[in-house]
């Protein structure tokens, strides 16, 4: 094959894949952009609207590593084509609901569609991606993700003020329709790869190691799970507080709060662009990681102290999105380490579950320290984990064998 037809077989894959991930992360956030439809509609307490996304996010943190098994025992085309199908019926089914036990049947299905993304996509992109462009691949990954995380407010509320919160879930549903059918059309794209049958030698040895099991003996397996739960905590801490924090730390209104996030936001994705073309052709993912987060916690520590005008700490925001966001391919490069041979998607499942328990468990901490009425201690506790990133980045890259991966020519 050459290069132009390289670059085309990797465009369409990545860009396939990266659609497939941003609607997962629309639907992560479904419920909470609805909470002022829902909470008069079911006259719900916010600790009960809080436990419908914590349902999602546990039900996806376990779903998680076990679907990477099935990923690896079967294919990730066909568990990615389930996991959007589910998606797609959790909102019929939350449009539909009478009673609070069915907004939590809907989330709890809406959590067991979003389990599949992770094991599929990074086994899909690590199988059919060149080497040259997987950081690039990891990084649209990323970029897709955030825009999943942007737009599902947007839509969702524009509909609901103009129609009602049934009409934009049924509207919502039609995005994951619209991307399976898409998929199916590519599916020769995203076709599995063959995977070698193991001479009698190697499966007694796969079976001595612990079989289909042995892989969660390592111990950077584990650490790459700490990594993630430990990310997700601090990220949580962002997503739900950092608005509110600001308003009570630096008096701005919640408009202009909102704006802090937003530019964290969009600054995480430009970071993740650039992250793929610095995480392409290092040897030192490791280091891009630490600095990266090390960077990050100072500024919050900063945002902290509240003693920057409020327009400064709209750039703090933007800054720290933007050094996190780059240390993304690096990270997903790091895991891909971690992971033996023919295990990506059990290896990947079990670590990104970590993601999933962080920010069902970030909201929980943050919240108490709210309802303390310490908002600076938000950011103290987001610079925390950070730091603690660095701790685990450490013990990930002292026992990965980093893959160089070569620059696109």
């Amino acid at each position: 094959m050459n290069d132009t037809s390289l670059l085309r077989q990797d465009a369409r894959i990545i860009g396939l894949v990266g659609l497939a991930h941003g609607t997962s992360h629309f639907y992560h956030v479904i419920l909470a952009a609805l909470i002022p439809w829902l909470k008069p509609e079911f006259q719900l307490s916010y600790a009960e609207l809080g436990l419908l996304m914590t349902v999602f996010f546990t039900v996806s943190g376990v779903g998680q590593a076990m679907a990477g098994f099935v990923v690896d025992r079967y294919s990730a085309r066909t568990v990615l084509f389930g996991g959007i199908a589910l998606l797609g019926l959790s909102a019929v089914m939350l449009s539909s609901a009478h009673s609070y036990a069915q907004l939590m049947l809907g989330a709890f299905l809406a959590g067991c569609g979003n389990s599949v993304f992770h094991p599929a996509d990074y086994t899909l992109l690590n199988q059919r991606v060149s080497k040259a462009r997987l950081a690039h691949g990891f990084s649209v990954h990323g970029i897709s993700g955030n825009i999943g995380w942007a737009l599902s407010p947007l839509f969702l509320t524009f509909v609901a003020s103009r129609t009602d919160w049934r009409t934009a879930l049924l509207s919502a549903a039609l995005l994951p329709l619209a991307v399976l059918a898409l998929l199916v059309w590519n599916r020769h794209a995203l076709r599995p790869e063959p995977a070698p049958v193991p001479t009698a030698a190697a499966a007694a040895a796969a079976a001595g190691k612990g079989g289909a099991l042995g892989f969660l003996r390592l111990q950077v397996v584990w650490m790459c799970f700490a990594f993630f739960l430990i990310s997700a905590v601090a990220l949580a801490g962002i997503q739900s507080f950092a608005a509110t924090s600001l308003v009570s730390l630096y008096g701005m209104s919640l408009a202009w709060a909102t704006t802090a996030y937003t530019a964290y936001m969009i600054a995480s994705a430009v970071g993740m662009l650039y992250g793929g073309f610095l995480g392409a052709g290092s040897r030192h993912h490791d280091r891009i990681i630490m600095l990266a987060f090390g960077s990050a916690a100072l500024m919050a520590l900063l945002l902290a102290a509240a003693v920057v005008p409020a327009w400064m700490a709209v750039v703090l925001m933007g800054a720290i999105g933007l050094v996190t966001g780059i240390s993304g391919p690096s990270r997903d490069l790091l895991i891909r380490g971690a992971a033996p041979a023919n295990a990506t998607g059990r290896v990947f499942g079990v670590v990104y579950s970590g993601l999933d328990s962080g920010l069902a468990l970030g909201p929980l901490l943050f919240g108490a320290l709210m309802d303390a009425n310490h908002p600076s201690g938000v950011f103290i506790g987001i610079a925390v984990f950070q730091a603690l990133v660095i701790l685990t980045t450490l013990g990930v890259g002292s026992k990965t064998r980093v893959v160089a991966v070569p620059k696109t020519a």
